[in-house]
């Protein structure tokens, strides 16, 4: 007897968790992603300043899981009627149908740019590994150039300045990143320029880590005021130019290198999808994760919410909603019945630098050395695999005795 076919759209923190807990004897499992692997962005801020190296903190998808077949495309639309699905490769362009009996869309999500002009012209992202190797080059760039003999005061000072648009937790992390790396590695190579170097983190909302207890929240900024990271709350961008940014008070803030870390929109296939979305951004489930109105295809993670339960887009939830599937379809198939998802938050994390972390738990509220030790232990044991678990620990005791690399290449 055939084996129910599963098809399986994406390879984030949603689709890894279906393709790691679900039983390969009892589906034929498809993996349909223009990315190639799993990518475990709550680190992604470290590998721009190298803290982490870029291969560290990934994991090939094919061997992810034994039995599964993958494809590196992008799927361009979905017709549940016949359970068909079209897709794009990504390296040739070639198109292709699969069929399916079961579906799941996990695609994530796109940063959101509001459509802010400039936007998408002059900023850096920060959500694959490609964006981290850009920013990392950019900022040795931004030195290079600023040791040019002859250059002027201020066009050194604006080269110099990094500008973080978003105080959400992964804009508040790579800030904090990049201090460690002005102070701890480019001082000594750029003894002349760092002096000169300035983090500023402009924040639409009165407060950074909006998320976060307000009093952790309050801490973090004290403590980036400690190590004169400018935070800049109710500066709304209007406008990115080449060189500056313009705010919504004609603030005009001149950037050698500006990362925009705003929050989320929607894929080009969710966007596209004629089906109920909220804020038309992300799909509309059940408490089984079930699209409106079919029985066959799901939606999880960033590109999800569901009805009434409009749980935050981060990687924990992803996480739990894709071990709840796995599990749920594994009883499908053993004719067993299934509970709705329940979902309980375990807390969060953010590094604010210099040995400095806050852990907001239901439980407690900390926050400095300790509380980093402990950020950095659940990261640890988060890790999908023992080959990351040791590349990340090396790294880590790798930078703490010789440092960050400064190459660029």
């Amino acid at each position: 007897m055939a084996k129910p076919r599963l098809v399986i759209l994406g390879t984030g923190f949603a689709a890894f968790s279906v393709i790691k807990d679900i039983d390969e004897e009892l589906y034929e499992v498809i993996v349909v992603s223009p990315r190639n692997h799993f990518l475990f962005t709550p680190l992604l801020p470290s590998t721009t300043v190298g803290t982490i190296e870029f291969r560290s903190i990934i994991e090939p998808i094919r061997v992810a899981k034994r039995g599964i077949e993958y494809h590196q495309a992008v799927c361009t639309n979905i017709d549940p009627t016949h359970r068909l699905i079209q897709c794009r490769q990504v390296l040739d362009g070639i198109s292709f149908t699969l069929q399916f009996d079961l579906l799941v869309i996990a695609v994530g999500a796109t940063s959101n740019t509001y459509n802010i002009p400039g936007v998408k012209e002059h900023s850096l992202l920060l959500r694959e590994l490609s964006d981290a190797r850009a920013i990392r080059q950019r900022i040795i760039d931004c030195f290079e150039r600023a040791s040019t003999p002859g250059l002027g005061s201020s066009e050194r000072k604006r080269l110099l300045h990094f500008v973080v648009v978003g105080g959400g937790p992964t804009g508040v992390e790579f800030a904090a990143e990049l201090h460690d790396f002005l102070m701890e590695d480019l001082r000594s190579s750029y003894s002349h320029l760092v002096d000169d170097a300035q983090v500023t983190v402009l924040e639409a909302t009165d407060h950074i880590l909006g998320t976060f207890d307000q009093t952790l929240s309050e801490y973090a900024t004290q403590h980036f005021c400690r190590q004169k990271i400018e935070v800049c709350a109710r500066s709304t961008v209007i406008r990115v130019e080449p060189t500056q940014v313009i705010l919504k008070d004609g603030t005009v803030v001149p950037f050698g290198l500006l990362v925009w870390s705003t929050g989320i929109g929607p894929s080009s296939l969710v966007e596209a999808l004629p089906i109920a979305k909220w804020n038309d951004s992300r799909i509309i489930v059940d408490q089984f994760l079930r699209v409106q109105g079919s029985m066959i295809v799901y939606a999880l993670g960033d590109c999800a919410t569901i009805e009434g339960n409009n749980l935050p887009p981060t990687a924990q939830v992803a996480r739990r909603e894709g071990k709840y599937l796995a599990r749920a379809f594994n009883r499908l198939a053993e004719k067993k019945s299934i509970e709705p998802f329940q979902y309980k938050d375990l807390g969060m994390l953010a590094y604010i630098g210099g040995g400095k972390a806050l852990a907001d738990l239901n439980n407690l509220k900390g926050r400095g050395y300790f509380a980093f030790i402990f950020w950095r232990s659940v990261y640890l044991t988060k890790l999908v695999s023992p080959k990351t678990k040791m590349l990340v620990l090396f790294d880590w005791i790798k930078t703490r005795i010789f440092g960050r690399d400064i190459s660029r290449f």
